[in-house]
């Protein structure tokens, strides 16, 4: 179990991002995923999943075009802010969850694919495997992340917060804490594609 302070800077952030910081957040992104569906269909071509969960899905950007691939009903995801969650409800046919990443409502191995994309660099460094735990507990078979890369663990100054926006090897630390993944593929995500230039890694869960 975690420890009260863990618990204390994962709430902090939380109420950060489920509150009037997260509004400005939803309405400051609403264009930049127009252009990421070319990179959700080759992606689900080359790695099939019939069951998806996104953890932190804000208004729905990606699960929008992974509900091109497959059917709605297996589309999910969990997100903490409420204005976020009322307009995707609003507008995609998709299973959309109010919850925390540490501790995801779902059985082990449900989804065929778990991932977040610009979530982890939001979360306390020291609630991270934690996170990433839970992310890794709820796929069958693969596990997607896409975020800031640095070669060492950096904070990021965040419009006047601190402690709220961390830059690091994610797909390093992924391999470190949990040895039945296997590196799949490795990529880079800019502007062009509708992403603030986060570097992705796709992994297999193995035996």
């Amino acid at each position: 179990m975690s420890s009260p302070d863990k618990r204390s800077e994962a709430g902090r952030l939380e109420a950060l991002w489920g509150g009037e910081f997260g509004d400005a957040y939803v309405d400051r992104n609403r264009e930049a995923v127009n252009l990421r569906g070319p990179f959700w269909s080759a992606l689900l071509d080359e790695f099939p999943a019939k069951r998806v969960l996104e953890v932190g899905c804000n208004l729905g950007g990606n699960l929008r075009w992974i509900a091109e691939k497959i059917p709605a009903e297996e589309v999910h995801g969990i997100e903490i802010n409420k204005k976020a969650l009322a307009e995707l409800r609003k507008e995609l046919p998709v299973n959309a969850l109010w919850g925390h990443a540490r501790e995801l409502p779902f059985r082990d191995r449900w989804f065929d694919l778990t991932f977040t994309m610009g979530v982890l660099i939001h979360q306390p460094p020291e609630m991270l495997p934690l996170v990433m735990a839970e992310i890794v507990r709820c796929s069958r078979r693969y596990v997607l992340c896409g975020e800031y890369f640095a070669p060492a663990p950096t904070e990021v100054a965040y419009r006047g917060e601190t402690g709220a926006l961390f830059k690091r090897d994610f797909g390093g630390d992924y391999l470190r804490l949990f040895p039945e993944l296997t590196l799949r593929k490795q990529g880079f995500l800019g502007k062009a594609e509708g992403w603030d230039d986060v570097t992705f890694w796709l992994f297999e869960k193995t035996a």
